[in-house]
């Protein structure tokens, strides 16, 4: 058929254009599917739903069972790094039962982190979400009869939220590398992902031995740091919990979203919350020192890895100075994982000082030794705050503050040893 002058990209040429690209159109039909086939959920979210999304989501572009041969050779890297840690850290092993995951079993062992950290701002989301998608359908004077009609709305809501975080997880299943890698304790195991090292791997010109062995290095090195400083879970999800409790919704922005579109239709509903531009920050010195306290945690934790693993990997790895500072790079300046995780809960998850925090830890260990750098991590109250990263010289020297036998008999003097909130401050 010849085409006719200035009609070269006429859709209407195309009877089938209107229905778009076939695989799109069959990821969106999957969602649909698990959508309408969910059960009620109790909660804002339908985790089980989420997960079956996230998991279409990494199986559609491939995720292979984890092989026998890659077990072991994820295994055999991470007991050999957490021998090399011996070294360079009084804190013990942390690697009690090392696993090899897919991409899929990434999403399962971490989904239960996710749902604390994400339920609470979902369910500010699907209660906006209900009222809006209410007073965007219905005529004014139909909205107070609406009761059941509601309650519905706010369950598409719930299921829209549910669908977008199943995205997100399903996108940051495709990156990551193990189970620390964003800077949370996300499950209590170590563990690496052969895919997520491959897709590191890619463009850098490394031995895969020698990156397979760093990336364990670091998984080791934070799974001593959460196992064995008992408060640092709880801060640093508390953290993460106390900043999303400023988080609100734009109603504004949701209703201009809204309007003009169709609510039977799940697809362009998902496409209009898609994003995480309709939640807002409250600018209040709350929720600006909360953001202070994990930026600055998340720094330290990077910092001490950074350190621990650097002197770990020296004269052992070749590599070990190319592969530092592209984990750097990585963590410092962003990428999909801080994107996916501002889509979950409204925050970029950075450690934006991160090379201040390894010079700090550097110093503390040349003036104290690796016992009095790591038993800095034994309280909350001995821990650097985010002016110490301006100054290390003068927090090194602190002296007498930060000797822990100190700070005890001073609680047992007191009697106030049990009102610690353990924020740090």
């Amino acid at each position: 058929m010849t085409d006719l002058p200035g009609r070269e990209n006429d859709p209407n040429d195309n009877p089938f254009a209107m229905f778009g690209n076939p695989e799109q159109i069959a990821a969106a039909m999957r969602q649909f599917a698990d959508m309408l086939s969910a059960p009620p959920s109790s909660g804002p979210v339908n985790w089980d739903m989420a997960k079956n999304i996230a998991r279409h989501a990494v199986v559609a572009e491939g995720d292979p069972s984890v092989m026998e041969g890659e077990r072991r050779q994820i295994l055999d890297a991470l007991n050999l790094a957490d021998l090399w840690l011996n070294e360079t850290t009084t804190l013990p092993s942390g690697v009690d039962a090392p696993e090899a995951w897919s991409r899929s079993e990434w999403i399962e062992k971490t989904v239960p982190v996710w749902q604390k950290l994400c339920d609470p701002i979902a369910a500010r989301m699907v209660e906006t979400m209900g009222g809006t998608l209410g007073s965007a359908g219905l005529p004014a004077e139909a909205q107070s009869m609406a009761g059941p009609l509601m309650g519905m709305l706010k369950q598409m809501g719930g299921m829209m939220v549910g669908s977008q975080i199943g995205q997100a997880l399903g996108s940051l299943a495709r990156e990551v590398v193990g189970s620390t890698d964003i800077g949370l304790p996300l499950s209590g195991t170590a563990a690496l992902l052969p895919g997520g090292i491959a897709s590191f791997s890619e463009g850098l010109e490394l031995p895969a031995e020698e990156i397979r062995l760093y990336l364990a290095l670091r998984e080791a090195a934070h799974q001593r740091l959460f196992k064995h400083v008992p408060w640092l879970r709880a801060h640093l999800l508390g953290a993460v919990e106390e900043y999303a409790k400023g988080i609100t919704v734009d109603a504004s922005a949701l209703e201009e979203q809204l309007r003009g579109l169709d609510i039977n239709n799940p697809e362009q509903l998902q496409q209009a919350l898609s994003g995480g531009a309709l939640l807002k920050p409250e600018e209040t010195e709350r929720q600006k020192a909360a953001l202070a306290r994990l930026e600055t945690m998340l720094a330290l934790v990077e910092g001490w890895v950074a350190t621990v693993v650097d002197k770990a990997a020296g004269g052992k790895l070749p590599s070990a100075a190319a592969l530092a500072e592209t984990v750097r790079r990585r963590r410092a300046t962003g990428g999909p994982a801080e994107r996916t995780f501002g889509t979950l809960v409204g925050l970029e998850l950075r450690p934006r000082r991160l090379r201040e925090a390894a010079a700090l830890w550097a110093a503390l260990e040349e003036a104290r030794g690796l016992d009095g750098r790591d038993a800095v991590w034994g309280h909350p109250d001995l821990m650097p705050h985010a002016e110490d990263l301006d100054d290390p010289a003068s927090f090194v020297s602190g002296g007498v503050q930060f000797d822990l036998s100190t700070l005890e008999e001073g609680e047992k003097d007191t009697g106030e040893g049990s009102e610690d909130t353990g924020d740090g401050k």
